[in-house]
């Protein structure tokens, strides 16, 4: 740091030994050969991270000499059972701080889809970038010894960093958010592929925000600097997640008679949210809160005036120990937190419906070593209905939800009868159990918007509202709901989500049940196919495809690849002519691998009807011959 003090452990002094010493900066001579000495330095596990000038001083008898020997990077280090982020498995460290590619699961519970990500932490000049954000944080710029002084602590380092990727305090933080669908003064939070791209332009606009982010992006970036400073860190998606803005755990939900969702409450349910898990110590809190910590770089509440969400231990999440440091409830609130669904009648009047329990479902993360999901749900909460988390949801004064379906009674739900592919019509079906032994006559309305990520709903793209259906006792009953590209061609997002929404209201009672389901729309699949021996600092050609199934030509089309170690930064290949309705564009590009084994080469498609379309595929690059 700008001023270095012993005190503050940032400054050590220390001898020349014959043997180093584990507690505190040692150098130990390795050996001398006539004028050459060799000297390795050992550092304390809690020294301070970051950039480090090393002097040597001599004296023989009454002179003294110092010599600059250069400037050096200390990081975190995962490998030493004393440090802080200590992660015991060799295979674990390989993938939570080694490997530069990754995947990230968005999508919807019903749909999970894996979306491939470069985050690239050891390429060129991201390290410096890395220090430049810590040296940018307010912290820092209020008091530079303290904040330098601190730099030991992993979960001081993950909160100015879950602070410093967004910029909502004006703090000259990494990225923008957006969530309103209008990106034409930046880049689309969908269109990003990596980290290395945005960490750059940051640098480059001399520390402005990169315009635009949503939560994984948020997520990845922040990824990214945690494992470039040495802390083991992954990216985690949780589906249904709550954003409870009250505080009370419940997200109350208004409905139209006619199925239409209301806004009238701001809290939200979004259909995917990704933060980022870190692991290390908590020595603050004990050791049995050691271990993954839930840290959330998206802004959307202030911790402390910051906004900034974590490090909060996952272990505290699970057994409800809200109390503690940092950021429990809202995460808390949002793996746990109860829906109830209100129908508004026409007359202002409002009726609870009958709606099972939906917040907080299959999350996940990659696997180790593997290109598959692994469900973390079991970390984050105990299984439902369980005494257990009876126990927790009494703990952090939560009711369990009464609302969980009976066995008796209409059930309801929606299903897809096939694929939902972009560019086609499909099926929903509402599906009715009449789990009683006498007839039921309802009213079923069904009504489809197509929505962003975060819940935002747009235009309506179908409908259907059946006055008298009769459910036979013991039966199922199924009701179809076509919707056409037609309708909802011009509304789809970039986020591909089509809102189905079913009221069942029996005419005896006026009981009304809900069903709610999130459509993926598929993308095509982007085809890469590898021409060639893939050698290191060989020549390689990717050929890289995409049918067009739309009923229009796509226009301004691009392709852009990207893979540490495989390209050098990012490779864009714009088209000159439309891709006509049904049509297969395929293009080549030159790559020249500078490392070896196994690399990710991630594509991503832009064009003006199609957006975010994404692919990846697998290298293995043999070692150049010695």
């Amino acid at each position: 740091g700008p001023c270095p003090i012993e005190t503050s452990g940032t400054r050590s002094h220390f001898a020349v030994t014959d043997c180093p010493e584990e507690s505190a900066w040692s150098a130990v001579i390795q050996q001398q050969d006539g004028e050459a000495l060799s000297i390795s330095l050992c550092s304390p596990a809690d020294a301070r991270v970051g950039h480090y000038s090393l002097t040597l001083e001599t004296s023989t008898g009454y002179q003294g000499s110092s010599y600059q020997l250069g400037d050096f990077v200390l990081l975190f280090n995962a490998w030493h059972p004393e440090d802080t982020v200590f992660l015991r498995q060799e295979d674990e460290r390989c993938e939570y701080v080694l490997a530069q590619q990754g995947l990230i699961y968005q999508g919807s519970r019903d749909y999970i889809t894996p979306t491939p990500w470069n985050f690239g932490q050891f390429e060129d000049d991201i390290l410096s970038i890395c220090l430049k954000l810590l040296d940018t944080n307010p912290k820092f710029l209020r008091d530079q010894n303290r904040d330098c002084s601190r730099r030991n602590d992993p979960v001081y380092i993950g909160r100015v960093i879950s602070a410093m990727v967004n910029c909502n305090d004006e703090d000259h933080g990494v990225l923008a958010g957006r969530w309103d669908n209008h990106y034409e003064d930046g880049m689309s939070p969908m269109a990003w592929i990596g980290s290395v791209d945005i960490l750059r332009r940051w640098k480059d606009f001399g520390c402005q925000p990169v315009k635009y982010g949503q939560c994984w992006v948020f997520a990845a970036v922040a990824c990214t600097v945690l494992r470039c400073l040495g802390i083991p860190s992954r990216v985690v998606t949780n589906y249904n997640s709550a954003h409870d803005t009250n505080g009370n755990l419940i997200i109350d939900r208004y409905l139209s008679e006619t199925g239409e969702l209301s806004h009238s409450s701001k809290d939200m349910i979004w259909n995917f949210h990704c933060w980022v898990e870190c692991w290390m110590a908590r020595p603050d809190l004990g050791p049995a809160y050691d271990g993954w910590q839930a840290l959330d770089p998206t802004p959307q509440e202030k911790s402390e005036g910051v906004f900034c969400c974590g490090p909060a231990p996952v272990r505290a999440i699970k057994e409800g120990d809200l109390q503690l440091k940092y950021d429990i409830p809202f995460v808390f609130a949002e793996v746990n937190a109860d829906v109830v669904y209100w129908v508004v009648k026409h007359d202002g009047t409002q009726k609870k419906s009958t709606h099972s329990s939906v917040v907080g479902k299959n999350i996940s993360t990659k696997s180790v070593g593997r290109d598959s999901r692994e469900d973390i749900t079991h970390t984050y909460k105990y299984p439902e209905g369980s005494e257990k988390e009876r126990e927790v949801f009494a703990k952090a004064e939560h009711e369990t939800s009464s609302l969980r379906q009976e066995e008796e009674g209409l059930h309801l739900r929606i299903k897809l009868s096939e694929g939902a592919n972009n560019g086609s019509d499909f099926d929903v079906l509402a599906v009715i159990d009449n789990a009683t032994d006498t007839e039921r006559v309802c009213r079923l309305r069904l009504c489809a918007r197509t929505a962003s990520y975060n819940g935002t709903l747009g235009p309506q793209c179908g409908m259907k509202d059946l006055l008298n259906i009769s459910l036979q006792p013991w039966a199922e009953t199924c009701v179809p709901l076509r919707i056409l590209y037609e309708q909802y061609r011009e509304s789809l997002t970039q986020d591909n989500f089509i809102k189905v929404v079913a009221l069942l209201t029996e005419y005896q009672t006026g009981d009304t049940v809900v069903a709610i389901r999130d459509v993926y729309v598929q993308n095509p699949e982007i085809k890469i196919r590898i021409l060639g021996e893939p050698m290191q600092r060989r020549k390689l050609v990717a050929e890289i495809s995409l049918l067009n199934p739309l009923s229009e030509p796509l226009n301004n089309c691009l392709f852009v690849v990207e893979g540490s170690g495989l390209t050098d930064g990012q490779q864009i290949k714009e088209l000159e002519e439309p891709v006509e309705p049904q049509a297969e564009v395929k293009v080549r590009l030159d790559l020249v691998p500078q490392q070896a084994g196994l690399l990710k080469l991630v594509v991503d498609f832009e064009s003006d009807r199609l957006r975010g379309v994404k692919g990846y595929r697998n290298v293995i690059i043999a070692a150049q011959p010695q």
